[in-house]
């Protein structure tokens, strides 16, 4: 709620004061009919008082030519996965013309627990685009894992009426919903009549009926038009998603049209500042789709009106009187090119971002691994049949395949030409020094080793190599670093970046985060590595609730029958 005096909002409203800021000669792009409208917009503190009129201002800037759009509002992200601060990331994509954000932090609430979650709150009160947060529901994601926490309903409960706080983050583990596993129903019932977040990737016909009857509202796991129309149809509001890994903007782009789009939104759920500073963020998605033929007005509904709607976010979504002052000035709408932002009356800049308070980091030291050894990503068995993850390039579902792989000396190795390499991991919270090993097919590696703690959801060390000394090295070069991402060959550190706040976020600027990223893409790919982002694509390789073959530290698990195979 605006903290400006009603009578101040009125006058300046009225035209009867000055308004604190008068945007002169644009259109405003009208999102319920797609009319560009002719007429001055008056902001007053944080809130638009005036539109299609003559008004004067204390502060007049001329936009003539231009074309004023609602701020864009990320319907579902984790923060984390941007690498930066809620800080940083503040300064990466506000510019952009992204305004508002709804996260959830169970990235590092797996790590923590609840004060990462207290840390994400203290930062959303201070950054200048408007973070609100989903209370993070399946730490861990499943009991195949081992997490560094365990957060119930009882612990969320406090957090629940914060103003920042919007609801419960998405629901994981929906075979929990499905079969009323007793801790996810005490979360539902917390927070029954509340917002409940959906992930429910190909889940379909009844199965997708009792997931919705629960109460949960929106979805953004679906990866076919097919699949995504179902869920409309059920009422369900879809979120198109755009990450780093999970590119379903193509594959949905057709369903979205003037009829659909008071119910489908954006997020971009996982994207780092490599892809924001080549692509863009929502203003990527959002000149991509016009690109595809999606009409500028169901684009731009999207990306702000229908996402307020849908997330009961009913001060913003439109440039119209008593809205939020969220604003993007653009020189034209196919090109989605912000020259200038406003979010909440502040013109976003340097200066905005320079007088921001500031919270101190939290999550330092966590990673507390064992010391591994060569040896240890030996895979022993009696049997040449192997389950093998196979990755789908683009998406975060993966293929369970079935291959033959050799027994020698006791041990399945790794096959370079035929592209099945030794992935492993590693316990990293300090709680049992769990390692678990297996194969993966499709990262292109020839030689070497990747390591990464950001592992999605519990977040402990995977590395994936074709040289088990390669891969010690990386590992146990994790633990020097306080976490981050690691490049090894011939016993040699080639690329790294260091990422100490929880093992997920680097303490840097995001355009030196960018640079390092670039490194490390170059030294993967030295090594043979033909995926685009091999880093995030190694993080989904370990999240058991997305279909159909993953690993943990605590083995191979086969999600569709929700076990642990190996």
């Amino acid at each position: 709620m605006s903290s400006t005096p009603l009578s101040d909002l009125i006058a300046q409203g009225r035209g009867d004061a000055p308004a604190d800021i008068v945007l002169k000669g644009g259109k405003v792009l009208d999102l319920m009919t797609g009319a560009l409208l002719d007429g001055d917009v008056a902001i007053c503190g944080d809130t638009i008082v005036g539109t299609c009129d003559t008004y004067h201002g204390k502060q007049e800037i001329d936009v003539s030519g231009m074309i004023l759009v609602p701020g864009f509002i990320d319907t579902h992200l984790h923060i984390e996965s941007s690498l930066v601060t809620p800080h940083e990331f503040d300064r990466c994509v506000t510019p952009r013309g992204v305004t508002t954000v709804i996260c959830d932090p169970h990235e590092i609430a797996n790590v923590i627990g609840v004060p990462g979650i207290e840390y994400f709150l203290a930062c959303a009160r201070q950054t200048v685009l408007d973070i609100r947060v989903n209370l993070s529901s399946c730490v861990p994601s499943s009991h195949m894992e081992t997490a560094g926490a365990e957060i119930g309903a009882q612990d969320l409960l406090p957090l629940a009426d914060d103003p920042k706080v919007i609801g419960l983050a998405e629901f994981m583990n929906y075979p929990g919903v499905i079969f009323q596993d007793p801790g996810c129903m005490e979360k539902l019932e917390a927070f029954r009549g509340r917002h409940i977040d959906g992930h429910c990737p190909q889940l379909l016909g009844r199965d997708l009926n009792a997931y919705i009857s629960a109460g949960i509202r929106t979805e953004h796991e679906a990866t076919t038009a097919e699949e995504a129309m179902e869920k409309l149809r059920k009422g369900m509001r879809v979120l198109i998603r755009e990450g780093s890994v999970s590119k379903d903007l193509h594959a949905l782009q057709p369903i979205l049209s003037e009829a659909t789009s008071p119910y489908l939104c954006l997020c971009t759920d996982d994207r780092n500042p490599l892809d924001i500073g080549e692509h863009g963020h929502l203003d990527y998605m959002i000149r991509e789709m016009i690109r595809l033929g999606t009409s500028p007005l169901a684009a731009y509904r999207a990306a702000s009106l229908s996402a307020a709607e849908a997330f009961g976010l009913k001060d913003r979504g439109m440039i119209a009187p008593g809205k939020r002052a969220d604003i993007v000035v653009l020189p034209t709408l196919e090109d989605c090119r912000a020259e200038m932002v406003f979010a909440g009356g502040v013109r976003v800049g340097e200066e905005a971002f320079r007088t921001r308070a500031r919270t101190a980091p939290v999550g330092r030291n966590s990673v507390r691994a064992p010391t591994v050894e060569p040896e240890d990503f030996r895979t022993t068995g009696n049997r040449e049949a192997t389950d093998v993850i196979g990755i789908l390039e683009g998406k975060i579902i993966t293929e369970h395949l079935h291959e033959t792989i050799a027994i020698e000396d006791g041990d399945k190795r790794p096959d370079t030409a035929r592209d099945l390499v030794k992935i492993a991991v590693i316990e990293r919270h300090g709680r049992n020094g769990n390692i678990a090993t297996g194969f993966v097919k499709g990262f292109g590696l020839k030689r070497g080793a990747i390591a990464s703690t950001v592992c999605h959801d519990h977040h402990n060390i995977a590395v994936v190599g074709a040289d088990y000394e390669d891969m010690a090295l990386a590992a146990n070069r994790l633990g020097q670093i306080e976490g981050g991402f690691v490049v090894v060959e011939n016993g040699r550190v080639q690329a790294e970046l260091p990422l100490p706040v929880a093992g997920l976020m680097s303490l840097s600027p995001f355009e030196a985060v960018h640079d390092d990223l670039v490194a490390l893409r170059a030294a993967a790919r030295s090594l043979g590595v033909t995926l685009e982002e091999p880093f995030l694509q190694l993080a989904f390789l370990a999240l058991p609730v997305i279909p159909a073959l993953k690993i943990t530290d605590r083995g191979m698990v086969d999600v569709t029958k929700f076990e642990i195979i190996t």
